[in-house]
């Protein structure tokens, strides 16, 4: 039996510009003769490039994790990985979640946050599919040279990015329940989105890659009445959006 009842969803919505180009892979099945080594993920529908939920979130919680200073190594089998946080009571959990098998004897509810998937913007999407300077559809094709240390042989690969300039849409859906720090979640939300954009998303970010701009645009919520009286989402004011989170001017 879950405690805690859930009274808010708020909605925290943005843009995600890439100042550098942007890789985050894709599978390489089907890839054509003459294509990228290292391609980007696509929609299979629509064939353009974005954002999984899954990779903004994974790296927002990666960095909090950093900063509170809770990330340490365990052994599995002999080999040594990165432990997160597993502490449900810890904001982190909270937050984002954890495993199933670390809540026995917790009733509290976890992961309160929801990420959506990032897609283009339309702007972007008609910019990038109309030039004439893409080497694939919507992306760039960057060569990177690989240089043995012995024999000095250059061996080249190509990675597949979403050009700088590029403008993906971002949607997060926070939960609420009755027992939360409110302001306090939110805060840190903002802090792990603050610490994305100051260091990069995707790969090969120590190469130049993944730097982006995130501006939150509309910060909204709804609550109970909201949904019993089907109103619209209403505008958030508890917690400002931090200078460091304006969206871009065109």
């Amino acid at each position: 039996m879950i405690k805690g009842q859930l009274i808010k969803k708020i909605l925290i919505k943005g843009t995600i510009t890439a100042k550098t180009g942007l890789h985050i892979g894709g599978s390489s099945v089907g890839m054509a003769i003459g294509g990228a080594d290292a391609t980007v993920v696509r929609n299979p529908l629509t064939n353009q490039p974005y954002i999984p939920g899954s990779s903004l979130k994974g790296k927002m919680r990666s960095l909090l994790e950093k900063v509170e200073g809770k990330f340490t190594e365990v052994n599995m089998s002999d080999v040594k990985n990165a432990a997160f946080v597993d502490n449900p009571d810890h904001f982190i959990c909270k937050i984002f979640g954890t495993m199933p098998e670390k809540m026995k004897g917790n009733e509290q509810p976890t992961s309160r946050l929801i990420v959506r998937d990032c897609e283009l913007t339309d702007k972007s999407a008609k910019k990038l599919f109309g030039s004439k300077d893409t080497d694939m559809p919507y992306t760039e094709v960057k060569t990177e040279v690989v240089i043995d240390r012995i024999t000095s042989a250059a061996v080249p690969r190509q990675l597949e990015r979403v050009p700088a300039g590029a403008v993906f849409n971002m949607r997060l859906i926070l939960n609420i329940y009755d027992d939360d720090k409110e302001n306090e979640l939110v805060e840190k939300v903002y802090e792990s989105l603050e610490l994305v954009q100051n260091d990069y998303l995707g790969g090969k970010g120590t190469r130049g890659s993944g730097e982006v701009k995130i501006g939150i645009t509309h910060l909204k919520y709804k609550d109970k009445d909201a949904y019993e009286k089907q109103k619209e989402w209403e505008e958030y004011l508890s917690v400002k959006i931090p200078l460091g989170l304006e969206p871009e001017k065109e």
